[in-house]
């Protein structure tokens, strides 16, 4: 199968870089009209000068903002609906791993701001619109830390992603009967963004040795192995797919 998104209108949160940047170019590069969302302009400015990707400056951890861009988004398209939405948004919020005691409740609500409230928000936010053209695709970029412990040892991380992948198969659930699918990408150790390459700093020659020798295929994966899941997942060889968890890790 030829794989287009010819005139699709395809919303990417965290594009500013790494796995959100791979995503919004790959959609861009396949024909689709992508609107991407970071709250970091400068890095969402790069990501745009690929071509074909209107950018948005949001802080998507703010969920009336979030539900705003959706509805700038159908507003700027005629009030058609999103057909692909991907929730990109997360990370760690540059923390670091701290005894749990030690955890605020500052530093726990930020992070969940940012990964499950995020996705919640925007998904929301594109349901009636999919319900109404009685098609759709949600896709939830999880994490190994939604599906075991976390590599971060950030205890609100791999709980926030645990819930991503909760709201991944109960939204599966609920909007499968109007056509739409759900389902979420599970990315491995990817080096994509500061958090990431502080956290493989962190690991020293000896770790990071060890993690790759943890890895069926013997090396790092990139933020485009990433976003060719998600390709997969919008496209139509996933019609009949849904509330599916995706680990692209090279076989950990």
């Amino acid at each position: 199968m030829n794989i287009r998104f010819d005139g699709k209108i395809v919303a990417v949160s965290g594009a500013g870089h790494g796995i959100g940047r791979a995503v919004a170019r790959s959609f861009a590069g396949l024909g689709a009209k992508v609107f991407a969302a970071d709250n970091n302009a400068a890095n969402l400015a790069e990501t745009a000068a690929a071509g074909n990707i209107t950018p948005h400056t949001v802080d998507l951890a703010d969920r009336r903002a979030a539900a705003g861009w959706i509805a700038e988004v159908e507003r700027l398209n005629g009030g058609a609906a999103v057909f692909v939405l991907v929730n990109n948004c997360g990370g760690v919020a540059g923390q670091i791993a701290k005894p749990f005691e030690a955890v605020t409740d500052e530093d726990w609500d930020r992070i969940f701001a940012v990964n499950i409230g995020a996705a919640m928000a925007l998904s929301r936010a594109v349901a009636p619109g999919m319900k109404r053209a009685g098609q759709g695709r949600i896709i939830n970029i999880s994490s190994g830390a939604g599906l075991q412990a976390s590599l971060t040892g950030i205890q609100a991380y791999c709980s926030a992603k645990h819930a991503v992948v909760g709201l991944t198969r109960q939204l599966a659930h609920d909007l499968g009967p109007f056509g739409i699918t759900v389902n979420s990408v599970a990315p491995g150790f990817i080096r994509s963004n500061p958090d990431t390459e502080k956290q493989w700093d962190s690991y020293g020659g000896g770790g990071q040795k060890a993690l790759i020798e943890r890895i069926a295929l013997k090396h790092l994966g990139t933020a485009q192995d990433i976003a060719n899941g998600v390709l997969f997942f919008a496209s139509g060889l996933a019609d009949f797919v849904s509330g599916q968890i995706l680990q692209v890790d090279g076989g950990r």
